[in-house]
């Protein structure tokens, strides 16, 4: 059986920030997994860790978390580490998946020597506190869990352990 294709749709205020395609690994129904490219037309350096064309991404969405975790490898398999996106539960639709992005980030190190909260200005700046305060508060509390998962360590158990069903 050959993988699904979904177009992953990352939408930010109101507006599609990207979208590209992406091979559906697996779906248990609460927890999808899929894999795409670097999906920029250039590298981006971030000071932190730099995205460049050949870089895989194997993405993990809930449609019941705010979050979304990417781990990045390089072409060749060299685990670069975990961006993760603080995000509103995912949806799919057909072979549509959407998630709303709310700002706040999470990047961790391949060797876990670094985990960095990023766009907490923008979070605060995007006005949802004022807007949606259940949504501001559930985004916080999904970047506090991120964090925390990743100090102890835990980080690769949630994305080896949420149950999905291999769809190949």
């Amino acid at each position: 059986m050959s993988a699904l294709s979904v177009e992953v749709v990352l939408v930010k205020a109101g507006r599609t920030k990207i979208s590209y395609a992406a091979e559906l690994l697996a779906d248990d129904g609460t927890h999808l997994v899929v894999r795409a490219p670097w999906a920029g037309d250039d590298a981006r350096d971030f000071g932190f860790v730099r995205f460049e064309r050949g870089d895989v991404f194997t993405e993990h969405y809930w449609r019941d978390r705010w979050y979304a975790v990417k781990e990045v490898r390089t072409g060749d398999g060299a685990l670069k580490g975990w961006y993760c996106d603080i995000t509103r539960p995912a949806t799919l639709d057909g072979d549509k998946l959407t998630v709303e992005d709310l700002d706040l980030d999470l990047w961790v190190s391949a060797d876990r020597s670094s985990v960095l909260r990023l766009d907490e200005d923008e979070f605060e700046a995007s006005g949802l506190a004022a807007r949606d305060p259940a949504a501001a508060e559930q985004a916080v509390q999904a970047l506090d869990e991120l964090e925390l998962l990743a100090h102890k360590d835990e980080l690769t158990a949630l994305l080896t352990h949420s149950g999905s069903s291999d769809l190949r």
